[in-house]
């Protein structure tokens, strides 16, 4: 427990507490039990170490991470007994993906000590709502995306800009105080400010070791998969980065990869957890997420960059920014006859000679433009989008 603790102070002193994510304020601090998912890199653990640091006294709470040595002799629930007994209240528990029967234990913790509230974070593939001892009823679970465009202004260059509604970016009314051409910083944060760890050095180094340990470790881990499906996942990945975008044909990509179709299901719903990839569905008769998948996108344009380097396709980096951007408080789905569907708006995105041919019917369509930096009636600047959370 000393170790712990000594570990525990040694990282809230060097926590960084000018910059917040977007979910910060959104969460329920107070609450018995709290998840947090999210893909490997996206500030997880930064953000309940500031929250540690700025709201509580630390000899009452405590951080760990479920892959400590500690945990080689002792249980999650040995370790609650001790912190409880000793009159801890706040018990923060990192990476809980990487300790077995974590759900059980949870449960466990939560029954046993009804004063002790309890913050876990764990891998997005973490199907927590299914969990085996049903935390569903216990927990409270967040979702934390990589950073918006909005988010890495201020993080990189500290610009302050506030969050636009939909309807604000539809309407034109976003500005950008300070920055009188968008598009160099735009530009950038498509090749390397999704995560926060890009503000340091080897960028792309550290994004290819969040991919392999993504496909070789969390997701093979969580899914009690082989090391030969890991290799299968690796493959399966790589069709999609050459793709632009990525329409599947899932007979064809059986065949290729050498699974089964229903396997192949599971695979691309276990990327799209992790992290890796987004699936794009078409509209389903009022049932939320289960359209058929469309097209399929890698999760982020860094990830593009890292996969594809100088050979990514402009249209591919374009839709999958916006639908990056938008799906994290909007429902987007795909269009017919244009790109994108977001309530009742349609979307064609595209460069600054796109034309209006496909949408010149639709009074709710709109032209998302790349490389402009002002946009005029139904004409919007696809940066703009990157400022909605």
């Amino acid at each position: 427990m000393v170790t712990l603790y000594q570990k525990f102070e040694t990282l809230l002193q060097s926590t960084r507490t000018d910059f917040k994510r977007y979910l910060y304020e959104k969460i329920a601090w107070n609450s018995r039990m709290i998840g947090i998912i999210g893909a490997r890199g996206v500030g997880k653990t930064t953000m309940i170490l500031q929250y540690i640091k700025e709201n509580l006294d630390s000899s009452k709470a405590l951080y760990v991470s479920a892959d400590d040595i500690y945990f080689g002799e002792n249980s999650l629930l040995d370790l609650a007994d001790d912190f409880y007994k000793n009159a801890g209240e706040y018990l923060f528990i990192d990476e809980i993906h990487k300790y077995a029967n974590w759900s059980r234990e949870l449960k466990n913790m939560y029954d046993s000590f009804p004063k002790l509230k309890i913050v876990f974070t764990g891998s997005s593939v973490l199907d927590i709502l299914k969990g085996t001892s049903d935390l569903s009823r216990r927990a409270i679970i967040y979702k934390l995306h990589g950073l918006s465009f909005r988010e890495y202004l201020k993080f990189f260059h500290n610009y302050e800009t506030e969050i636009y509604t939909l309807e604000q970016i539809l309407n034109n009314e976003v500005k950008l105080a300070n920055i009188q051409h968008p598009l160099p910083l735009f530009n950038d944060y498509l090749e390397r400010g999704y995560y926060p760890f890009a503000i340091e050095n080897e960028m792309n180094l550290r994004l290819g070791q969040v991919i392999i340990q993504t496909l070789e470790t969390d997701i093979p881990q969580y899914a009690n998969l082989s090391i030969g499906t890991s290799q299968k996942l690796k493959h399966l990945l790589s069709i999609i980065a050459e793709s632009v975008p990525f329409k599947p044909n899932f007979s064809k990509i059986s065949e290729i990869i050498n699974v089964s179709r229903n396997s192949l299901d599971d695979y691309f719903t276990l990327m799209e957890k992790a992290g890796l990839i987004a699936q794009l569905r078409n509209e389903t008769s009022g049932i939320r997420g289960l359209g058929k998948v469309d097209k399929v996108y890698l999760e982020n344009t860094n990830i593009i960059f890292n996969l594809v380097g100088e050979h990514s396709n402009k249209g591919n980096l374009r839709e999958t920014f916006f639908l990056n951007q938008m799906r994290v408080e909007n429902e987007v789905i795909s269009s017919k006859k244009a790109d994108f569907i977001i309530d009742n708006y349609t979307f064609e995105v595209g460069g600054k000679n796109k034309q209006q041919q496909q949408i010149r019917k639709d009074s709710n369509a709109f032209v998302v433009k790349d490389d402009i930096e002002f946009g005029y009636r139904n004409i919007i600047p696809l940066w703009a989008f990157g400022l909605n959370y």
